[in-house]
């Protein structure tokens, strides 16, 4: 199981080959992944930076917490979320989940339930930047 919470970009390329290299070789034979990048638009109003704040401990806590979730659920070999927080830009990676597992359909479930279950469950708050310079404080979630 593997949580990171990152204050600066990340290459959600690099983040998931780092991830299947822990491992063993072999060991799955499908890897189902999702990014979410940051939009430039949201609630019909252009947003040219949100800046993403998390509780420390709280939230790494809450994410492994819908990992070991999944891995009851599915027959998954391990999975990974990475989030980032602080000032992000629009078309920067926000998150990436991922799962491997031995089969397509395990990886492709469990992945989906791990951003869900992040967008509803982890300690995120959200403050939009928008083109006039006015700022606002995300209430809810957009439907997936």
């Amino acid at each position: 199981m593997a949580v990171f919470i990152k204050p600066d970009a990340f290459d959600p390329a690099a983040e998931l080959t780092r991830f299947e290299a822990t491992l063993p070789m072999g060991s799955f034979g499908a890897t189902s992944s999702f990014t979410g990048t940051m939009r430039d638009f949201n609630e019909d109003s252009s947003v040219t930076m949100m800046t993403l704040e998390h509780y420390p401990g709280m939230t790494e806590n809450q994410l492994e917490s819908i990992i070991a979730d999944a891995k009851s659920q599915w027959d998954i070999i391990d999975a990974l979320i990475v989030h980032r927080v602080g000032d992000i830009q629009p078309g920067n990676p926000i998150v990436l989940t991922a799962v491997c597992s031995a089969h397509r359909a395990a990886a492709f479930d469990a992945c989906r339930f791990l951003m869900e279950a992040l967008k509803s469950r982890a300690t995120f708050w959200k403050k939009e930047t928008l083109l006039d310079g006015q700022q606002r404080w995300v209430e809810k979630n957009t439907p997936g």
